[in-house]
């Protein structure tokens, strides 16, 4: 029951839409696909970007992942129990990678029902350059490549410039390589309708993922600045520290120096009193 009421719901949103593109003068049931994919990704930015921020974090435990992986070889549950501290600690999600998928997976599925059942009226109208339907799979294949690509692309952008993450983790090894050739052979028979719904929304995170990037680039480029500042802050209090204490070493060596003195010129003064006196 609740999967026929998004099925229709779906289908209000296609019809709706195409009205849309009528009223602009544009009537085409693709850019109503593709006004439908702009709404889902608005509607699930929150949630995406919580994911695409749990993987770029995974990508700064790596490292000590590896730490963690060589301290604790011999002990699996004191590795397993330290493994989940530092996610706690970075607020990361190991399973990060498959939630776009996992999300994607109903609207794909409900997608794919409404568009292989939906009547296109006019039938004119249900066209994309060199696709003649959309609820038919495309004849030349090119969105099911442009889907493969695209994932491939968002996979690899999340992974920013960390080649490292990737080598060791091999979840995401099988996300980027394994997948898209996994999905362009799945798209084949796909109506097109879907397949473009589903490139739209890749192309569309890869640019949220590009924007995260530069934000991400941008708070580490201030967060080394604030490390250099105080690092170089340290250094300075550190040089202060040795001066004070050299020049305190030097007044006490020029104190000790001075009385060193003035007991000379005493115990001279004795003497010559001394001398005097015999």
């Amino acid at each position: 029951l609740l999967f026929d009421f998004f099925i229709s719901l779906i289908n209000s949103a296609i019809y709706g839409l195409y009205n849309v593109t009528v009223a602009i003068g544009f009537p085409s049931y693709a850019l109503a696909i593709i006004f439908i994919t702009i709404i889902l990704k608005v509607l699930l930015y929150p949630l995406m970007a919580k994911q695409m921020k749990s993987m770029m974090n995974m990508q700064e435990v790596q490292p000590k992942l590896l730490d963690l992986q060589k301290k604790y070889a011999n002990n699996p549950e004191k590795l397993n129990q330290e493994m989940a501290k530092l996610y706690k600690e970075y607020d990361v999600n190991p399973m990060a990678g498959c939630l776009p998928m996992l999300i994607q997976m109903p609207i794909l599925i409900g997608l794919y029902t409404a568009l292989r059942e939906y009547q296109f009226e006019p039938i004119e109208h249900a066209t994309f350059f060199w696709v003649n339907n959309l609820n038919a799979p495309d004849p030349l294949y090119i969105l099911p490549i442009l889907v493969g690509i695209s994932m491939f692309l968002q996979q690899k952008a999340s992974m920013g410039k960390n080649n490292e993450a990737m080598e060791n983790n091999q979840m995401m090894k099988t996300m980027l390589y394994i997948m898209p050739p996994m999905m362009v052979f799945v798209c084949l028979a796909l109506p097109a309708g879907l397949c473009l719904y589903w490139s739209v929304f890749s192309l569309l995170g890869i640019g949220q993922q590009m924007i995260m990037n530069k934000q991400k680039e941008k708070q580490m480029a201030i967060i080394e600045a604030r490390r250099a500042e105080e690092a170089a802050k340290k250094a300075e209090e550190e040089e202060e520290r040795k001066r004070k204490k050299k020049a305190a070493m030097m007044a006490k060596k020029r104190k000790a120096e001075k009385e060193a003195a003035e007991k000379n010129l005493i115990e001279d003064a004795v003497i010559k009193e001394e001398v005097s006196q015999k």
